[in-house]
């Protein structure tokens, strides 16, 4: 099947999707991936939103006949793909073959991890309301196919009882398990094996790719096409899965499965209770060591202070005399087994973040309000994907509406060692001299001015009023995020939601069957969002995203920017704030009938020389200093006095 025809008004995606309009970018993209498959090369595509660019690499991945691995940002995409577009695509071209979906581990229920949980929740101390929530899982297990736990309606997403009720690589008993043969992790694996296309995320591809959890090993060497879809994610990933973490929840779990131990197998081994307590204390002594919660520091730094030095002492003392006490109960239970290998796993990790004289990595950690990890992360992740990548061979495209710096690539292929020839930008097909407007508006305050908040409420009620809500604001900070929420909420009548305030998927709905409400938002909200028509029509954004000078990974990265000569605002800071702007910008105009304003509130676009790169890798929208200009754009869509003075 030729892949132009696939594309065309009477090709196959014609006759299978109503109102299907040709697009000259999404057939140029598809042909190059076919380009791509046929030499076994890399590609890069920056494909602007509206491309199209889902069933772009799809048709030709399932016409090759070679087994494909799909990797997107996150679980919800991989549903959308997997539930939405694939079957749509089968049905189109009268594919045959098999399909699959793969999540991690955590997304599955563990039958063992289950009923254990049952046990352990009939104790006196137990709460009620996880019992409940463990007897609707119990009960929806029997009937489900998948064991992916997404699609039990009764459990919440963010549901406490998940942790315990599904397993990870270190709990895991493999074939030692009472209920491996209906594991419903190994029957994922099994079927994603068999299946010529296998959907998975980023978080499981570079995991295993880092050969950092068996999620999928078996995969990867069969597999010939690897596409990445939002693949500007990968570099800041793949640098999480080619260091190394030691964590307090990973001793908060080992403890409750030596407890678990305790209550079920050997109940005459009183220490097994003892050693867990001694974990659990240690770690939150070494928690309140570590200061405020919400916080990333330089782990070096940290080391340097005695009562942290203490507190380490004590929890490797306290790892030692459990390793002690499981060598003893060696062979009464396989979860106790599991759970001494685990023990000198976590030693092992906690060995290795202290020791801080090897260079070439970043040192960090960070606290939750109960929980803290101790990182390391590598300056670059070039040398070791690139080497992953000439080890496997076969075909890879990342593609992603947002790659290049004012139409530049070297920034996205740098960062992963890619020697790509083949690079490709598309512009959106959406005309956004008619759909959009952008202004920066005028007397606005410095941007990180005590009044910034309060002047921005001021300024931007009015149009929000006008507009009748439907908007988002997106920002830069969580603190800037609550002020602004507090504000509006002070000066409008219409509803004002916050992130955090709800999950993300229940926030969106709301947002939507408002239909006048203004959401205020940060990180999450920026990419990954499609709300399409009159419900969101103005994009407010707080300020440029640069990332805040002290953490940690972006330091790692302008050390080694520094070390090999570069200058670290042009060569990291810049490029990391027009992508992840580009990003929050794709939010405002998702369809060909969609209109709407984008409001940055920041004067360094104007004012700054580098404030010419973020314009020029944004869409062609005309721009404007007036805010009244703006509201009579969003109330009429016939203003053309646009200019940019």
């Amino acid at each position: 099947m030729n892949i132009s025809t696939v594309f065309s008004r009477d090709g196959a995606l014609g006759k299978a999707i109503s109102g299907f309009q040709p697009r000259d970018e999404q057939t140029r993209m598809a042909q190059s991936v076919v380009q791509a498959i046929k030499e076994q090369s890399q590609l890069v595509v920056e494909a602007g939103t509206g491309t199209g660019k889902t069933f772009a690499y799809l048709a030709p991945a399932l016409l090759s006949g070679k087994k494909t691995i799909v990797s997107t940002g996150s679980k919800n995409l991989q549903e959308q793909l997997y539930h939405r577009d694939l079957p749509l695509m089968k049905d189109a071209l009268g594919f045959t073959g098999r399909i699959a979906l793969l999540k991690g581990r955590s997304n599955y229920l563990c039958l063992d991890r289950l009923s254990r949980q049952l046990v352990e929740s009939h104790s006196h101390d137990s709460d009620p309301q996880l019992l409940s929530q463990l007897v609707k899982v119990r009960s929806w297990s029997s009937s489900t196919q998948s064991g992916d736990l997404g699609e039990c309606e009764d459990l919440a997403e963010d549901s406490k009882v998940i942790p315990d009720i599904t397993s990870t690589n270190e709990n895991c008993l493999g074939k030692e398990c009472p209920s491996f043969n209906e594991c419903f992790v190994f029957k994922a694996r099994a079927k994603a094996l068999e299946a010529d296309l296998v959907v998975v995320n980023h978080h499981l591809f570079l995991a295993d790719m880092a050969v950092k959890e068996t999620g999928f090993g078996e995969l990867l060497p069969e597999a010939e096409v690897f596409i990445f879809d939002e693949a500007h994610q990968i570099p800041d990933i793949a640098s999480q899965y080619f260091g190394q973490s030691m964590s307090s929840k990973q001793i908060a779990d080992l403890a409750k499965d030596i407890e678990i131990g305790y209550r079920t197998e050997a109940k005459d081994m009183r220490q097994l209770q003892k050693v867990a307590d001694k974990l659990i204390s240690s770690a939150s002594e070494m928690r309140l060591a570590l200061g405020e919660p919400g916080f990333r520091g330089n782990w070096r730094d940290a080391l340097k202070n005695p009562k942290v030095q203490r507190e380490i002492e004590r929890l490797q003392d306290a790892l030692s005399l459990c390793r002690e006490v499981l060598k003893v109960a060696l062979g009464r239970s396989q979860l106790l087994d599991t759970a001494f290998d685990r023990t000198t796993q976590i030693q092992n990790r906690l060995t290795r973040v202290c020791d801080i004289s090897i260079m070439g990595y970043s040192y960090w950690f960070e606290c939750t309000p109960r929980h803290f990890s101790l990182n390391i992360t590598p300056l670059s992740v070039a040398n070791k994907f690139q080497e992953q990548v000439d080890n496997h061979g076969g075909t890879w495209i990342f593609t992603s509406a947002t790659l290049s710096v004012s139409g530049d690539f070297h920034y996205f292929t740098s960062r992963l060692g890619l020697n790509t020839e083949h690079s490709l930008a598309l512009n959106s097909p959406f005309d956004y001299q008619s759909q959009a407007r952008l202004c920066v508006p005028r007397y606005l305050p410095e941007p990180n001015s005590p009044q910034m908040a309060k002047t921005l409420v001021s300024m931007l009620t009015p149009v929000i009023e006008a507009n009748k809500g439907r908007c988002f604001c997106l920002c830069t900070s969580h603190a800037m995020m609550k002020d602004l929420t507090e504000r509006f909420r002070q000066r409008l009548e219409f509803p004002v939601l916050m992130q955090g305030e709800s999950s993300k998927q229940a926030l969106l709905k709301e947002f939507t069957e408002l239909g006048d409400a203004l959401l205020v938002a940060t990180g999450a909200f920026w990419e990954g969002i499609d709300v399409r028509g009159d419900a969101l029509s103005c994009v407010i954004i707080d300020k440029l995203p640069f990332t805040a000078p002290d953490d940690p990974l972006l330091k790692a990265r302008i050390e080694d920017c520094k070390l090999n000569g570069g200058e670290p605002f042009f060569d990291v800071q810049l490029p990391d704030a027009v992508i992840a702007l580009k990003q929050g910008v794709g939010r405002l105009i998702r369809d060909k009938s969609d209109k709407g304003a984008l409001i940055i509130c920041d004067n360094r676009l104007v004012t700054r020389d580098y404030g010419k790169m973020f314009l020029s890798s944004l869409p062609p929208i005309p721009r404007t200093r007036s805010l009244s200009n703006t509201i009579h754009f969003l109330q009429s869509g016939n203003d053309e006095s646009v200019s940019d003075s």
